[in-house]
């Protein structure tokens, strides 16, 4: 008998098998993407879509624009070449998304391993043995003989028919798994992002707070100086000496928490672009570096779920609960096995595919859980209430999703009217502490009234420090709080794995 005629009498049935698993129903839910939430804008009364300004850097009035789309790439719009550079290196490097990377690529062998059970499992084995009998026993070999050797030479296919479509569910599941790693990559690279462009602010308005504090603590000992010659010559008492050495002191005491958090900063972008701290950075940021974005994107909630990552990982969840309940439920049912296997033997492996030395068998399985203490039956509806659990939670997101974007947009609103309040109170200040000095050399205010009028523009200095850089925290915040603009990347090009688009909805 010939290889050909030996698969011949069930080549037919696995034919048919396939044909029926591929074309029988799969049981459980089919999985519909939520609607997406009809709101239209994100506060009761819709956010002014221009900014207050303010006539220094970093006060220009930004403007909302629902027509604008976010570039892949938005920290550009900050106009800050060392920026770019800095973030081109985190990605690159960074262990975060290094790993997320390796998670992405694990999560799609799963899938493609499971897609792998759609087909036949086809083994072949060669197992040559040396026998010997007992006496008394008739021998299975040809030749009669107690002592022999048999070579025998199979292959076996083995194959599980989806009829329920237990199998293709999981295979869902899996996909829905993968493409939520695939959000979560996305995530972690936003995140990375954002991390370093809000770190490089943090640095800039550390940096211009220190300054301001050195030249408060520059003004103070000049003041300081003048108020011991007046005593020097009975003009100045005690306790006023006292009282500005205590301010000056006082100033001085708070430089070095911003000096450490300024090293703090260093540390953090030496990390999230893959050094460790003893490692240079050559980029260094100051305000005046950085340029405020005027034009902003701003997305309907509509939109948001399409382009947050922690909604899309979230709604890719409940699109793989919605599948493992499809694979409870075939579980639970009849489950078809064919298994056939063909081969040759004989006592001679140079004999082993002479006429004759043919052998096949063709046998099927069905079994059904007849009881089981409800295992089954408490595992579909464990899978029905993850479900529900990951149908709360993605509303939950979106939800948070929407109140994350309004939160943002009042920030850069209010944050816009502080800093133009901010700016005004420090030339306020500056011009009523450049009086208070010509009065003071001159004998005509009192050296308390003095140290008032400095600790009041020493308050509103550092204030208007830390309000331009609000702003520009603000406009990341957005840019974060919107999704990021991965949908326009064109460095992950790879990410997506083998269908993720088509299979993911």
């Amino acid at each position: 008998m010939t290889k050909t005629k030996c698969l011949y009498p069930f080549r037919p049935v696995l034919a048919v098998s396939i044909a029926l698993a591929l074309t029988a129903c799969a049981v459980g839910p089919d999985y519909k993407r939520p609607q997406a939430p009809k709101a239209k804008e994100y506060a009761p009364t819709p956010i002014a879509r221009d900014t207050a300004s303010a006539t220094g850097a970093g006060g220009e009035s930004q403007h909302l624009l629902q027509s604008m789309d976010m570039p892949g790439q938005w920290w550009t719009l900050f106009h800050s070449e060392p920026l770019n550079a800095l973030i081109d290196d985190a990605l690159k490097h960074n262990a975060d998304a290094e790993a997320a990377h390796a998670a992405l690529k694990a999560a799609w062998e799963a899938a493609y391993a499971q897609r792998g059970v759609y087909f036949p499992q086809v083994t072949a084995s060669v197992n040559p043995t040396r026998q010997d009998i007992a006496k008394d026993l008739a021998s299975p070999a040809s030749s009669g003989a107690d002592l022999y050797n048999l070579t025998t030479a199979q292959v076996s296919v083995s194959y599980v028919l989806d009829l329920w479509g237990g199998n293709r569910r999981q295979v869902e599941s899996l996909v829905a798994q993968a493409n939520q790693q695939r959000f979560q990559l996305e995530a972690t690279y936003l995140t990375i992002t954002s991390n370093v462009v809000n770190a490089a602010i943090e640095e800039a308005s550390l940096r211009a707070q220190i300054q301001t504090t050195q030249q408060i603590i520059e003004a103070q000992t000049r003041i300081l100086a003048t108020l011991q010659r007046q005593h020097e010559l009975g003009d100045a008492s005690d306790a006023s000496v006292a009282a500005q050495v205590t301010a000056l002191e006082q100033s001085k005491a708070t430089l070095p928490p911003l000096d450490k958090q300024l090293a703090q900063q260093r540390d953090l972008l030496a990390v999230l672009t893959g050094r460790t701290p003893d490692q240079r950075i050559d980029a260094q940021f100051t305000l005046d570096s950085l340029q405020l974005p005027t034009d902003l994107p701003l997305s309907l909630p509509a939109q948001l779920v399409e382009q947050r990552p922690d909604v899309r990982m979230s709604e890719e969840a409940l699109h793989s609960a919605s599948a493992q309940v499809g694979v409870a439920i075939a579980n639970r049912l009849p489950n078809v096995q064919i298994n056939a296997s063909f081969g040759r033997a004989s006592e001679k492996a140079s004999q082993l595919f002479n006429a004759g030395n043919g052998f096949w068998n063709l046998g099927a399985a069905v079994s059904q859980p007849l009881f089981d203490g409800g295992t089954l039956k408490h595992k579909q509806r464990g899978a029905e209430a993850q479900l529900q659990q990951a149908a709360a939670q993605y509303r939950s997101t979106v939800l948070q999703a929407v109140q994350n974007v309004a939160d943002t947009l009042h920030a850069i609103d209010a944050d816009a009217q502080a800093l133009a309040a901010s700016e005004r109170a420090e030339r306020a200040a500056a011009h009523s502490l450049d009086v208070a000095k010509r009065q003071l050399a001159l004998g005509d205010l009192s050296e308390s009234a003095m140290l008032n009028t400095e600790l009041a523009w020493q308050q509103t200095a550092l204030a208007l420090v830390q309000a331009r850089a609000a702003r520009y925290a603000d406009t990341v915040a957005l840019f974060q709080a919107l999704g990021g603009g991965w949908w326009h990347r064109t460095d992950t090009a790879d990410m997506a794995g083998s269908g993720v688009s088509k299979e993911s909805h």
